[in-house]
């Protein structure tokens, strides 16, 4: 796996943390460079964990199903992407003023406790242990791929919180849609790939 396409995985990966982050920013009256890190930092850690365990998972049994591995990869990486594009075409996620793990009535500030912002990590990192899942059928070097991943989910998670603050839900929905387009053409590329199509 390049560079550019492990690029577009962790872009696509990291989505769902972007458009909690958006979500989060929301119902920040004033967002700071440290808010804005403690939301990245743990979405990017979580990001970057999941993998790893999926990894370490998928290679105890890597090596029995290598004759069909890729159609595995393919139906995980579309799965989730899948999974992504429906959400982002449903209507009823958080509210203007609202964030998920908790509405804000009165419009307070999210808290940034690990009480709120690990489930929310949790929550949006699942699908990266199927993809570690994949990393593990395709031998990809998990050390760079889950730095990478971790690094690229910070850095956009950060930007989604300042998103969120000035612009509100607008980029929410998009972010989702082009994180699931993304796995779904990758899932895609890597079956083609393996029988010789491409």
């Amino acid at each position: 796996m390049n560079m550019l396409e492990l690029f577009l995985i962790a872009v696509g990966l990291s989505m769902d943390a972007f458009a909690v982050a958006v979500c989060t920013g929301l119902t920040m009256p004033k967002v700071t460079v440290k808010k804005s890190m403690i939301v990245g930092l743990y979405f990017g850690a979580f990001q970057a964990l999941m993998p790893l365990a999926g990894y370490m998972l998928g290679t105890q049994f890597a090596d029995k199903i290598v004759t069909f591995d890729h159609w595995i990869v393919f139906a995980l990486l579309c799965f989730i992407g899948g999974k992504m594009i429906v959400g982002s075409l449903k209507k009823d996620g958080c509210s203007d003023r609202a964030c998920p793990g908790g509405k804000h009535p009165d419009n307070s500030e999210a808290s940034l406790k690990p009480a709120r912002m690990v489930p929310l990590a949790i929550a949006t990192s699942i699908d990266a242990l199927a993809v570690g899942i994949s990393f593990a059928f395709l031998r990809v070097n998990i050390g760079p791929a889950v730095s990478f991943i971790g690094i690229t989910t910070l850095a956009l998670s950060m930007a989604g919180v300042k998103i969120g603050n000035l612009f509100g839900l607008r980029f929410k929905p998009k972010a989702e849609l082009t994180g699931g387009v993304i796995l779904v053409l990758m899932g895609l590329r890597i079956l083609l790939e393996h029988m010789g199509i491409i």
